[in-house]
C-alpha cells in the first residue's frame, strides 16, 4: 500500500496549524407563527387592493460552543389600499440551528448575519406563502431579500451611532 504523504503522522500536530473550519445547519424549523385576519369575512366582499408593509428582522444567539441560532423574522401586514382596513397580519420567525467552529471575530459576525438568514430566507418565503394562503388570500410572493446589502447597511449605521457617539463625548 502506498502512504499518503499529504497526512500529518499521528500525535505530531504543527504549532500554527489554524482551528479547523466548520460548518453545518442542524436544523431548520419554525419558531413562531402567526395569522390574523381582523375584518373576516366582511374583506372578501369587497374587490382585494392589497397595500403592503412588509418587517424583515434577523437575531442570533449562541447556544453552545459550537452551535448557533439564527431567525429570520417576517411580519408582513397587508391593509386595504383604498379603505385602510387590515386584511391581515402574518408573522413568521423561521429558525436555523448552526454549527460553527473555527470561525471568529467579524467573519463569525457576517456568516450569523447575512450567509445564515440567506439559507433559511427561502424557507420562510414559502411558510408566508402557505400562511396567507391557508387565511383564503392570494400566496403574498416575497420577493429575494439581499441579506449582505442589509447587514453591510447595518454595520454602517452602527459605525456611525458609534463615531457620533464618539463625537458628544
Amino acid at each position: 500500500m502506498a502512504e499518503d504523504n499529504n497526512t500529518p503522522q499521528a500525535g505530531a500536530a504543527a504549532a500554527d496549524e489554524k482551528p479547523q473550519l466548520k460548518f453545518s445547519l442542524q436544523r431548520i424549523y419554525v419558531k413562531d407563527i402567526s395569522f390574523e385576519a381582523p375584518n373576516s369575512p366582511t374583506v372578501f366582499k369587497q374587490s382585494f387592493k392589497p397595500k403592503v408593509n412588509l418587517d424583515l428582522n434577523t437575531t442570533s444567539s449562541k447556544i453552545a460552543d459550537d452551535q448557533y441560532e439564527v431567525v429570520v423574522k417576517v411580519t408582513a401586514q397587508v391593509n386595504d389600499s383604498e379603505t385602510g382596513t387590515t386584511s391581515f397580519l402574518a408573522e413568521v420567525e423561521q429558525a436555523g440551528l448552526f454549527r460553527i467552529a473555527g470561525i471568529e471575530g467579524a467573519q463569525l459576525d457576517q456568516t450569523l448575519g447575512a450567509f445564515c438568514p440567506n439559507l433559511l430566507f427561502p424557507y420562510a418565503r414559502e411558510c408566508v406563502d402557505n400562511l396567507v394562503n391557508r387565511g383564503g388570500f392570494p400566496p403574498l410572493m416575497l420577493a429575494p431579500v439581499n441579506f449582505e446589502a442589509m447587514y453591510a447597511q447595518r454595520k454602517q449605521r452602527e459605525a456611525q451611532a458609534q463615531q457620533a457617539a464618539e463625537n458628544t463625548h
